[in-house]
């Protein structure tokens, strides 16, 4: 190895991992459907959610950014699992969560509203954020942790 690969090596080994951490809240109604919202941006569907700002609490971000992509206001009664993009380096934490009050409101992030399925939200949703729905409304008691690559789900490195 060249003494210039070597200090490459030894710089990139010392540089601080780059992450960013997004929340996501999972909303069931009582037939057992979750809330989707609609991106006006690209017309998808996903739970809402969003990235936290940086001296944010987890539990504050999540309330504000369920209000700002939905109107509601919720209060998150279960970690439901740990999601990372290995692409992109973006650690999503997905909560289920009750709502508490407020109304559904389109703006200009969010086109539409749907309850979902489980049957919608795999029809509908990049498998990406179909099992975070999935695991939400199945496992809400016990968190999972996934990987995926933007799209769909991977297995862990080795």
């Amino acid at each position: 190895m060249t003494v210039r690969l070597l200090l490459e090596v030894i710089t990139l080994s010392n540089q601080p991992a780059l992450h960013s951490v997004s929340v996501s809240g999972v909303i069931i109604d009582d037939q057992g459907r979750a809330l989707l919202i609609q991106r006006r941006d690209n017309g998808s569907w996903e739970p809402p959610g969003g990235v936290l700002e940086i001296r944010e609490s987890i539990q504050d971000g999540l309330r504000r950014e369920v209000r700002e992509e939905s109107g509601l206001e919720v209060e998150p009664t279960a970690l439901t699992g740990v999601y990372k993009n290995m692409a992109r380096g973006i650690i999503a934490l997905v909560f289920r969560c009750t709502v508490t009050g407020g109304q559904l409101t389109t703006n200009d992030e969010v086109a539409g509203f749907l309850w979902g399925t489980e049957a919608d939200v795999t029809q509908l949703t990049a498998e990406a954020y179909a099992v975070r729905i999935l695991d939400a409304i199945n496992h809400a008691n016990l968190p999972v942790i996934r990987q995926h690559d933007g799209m769909h789900v991977v297995d862990a490195p080795q």
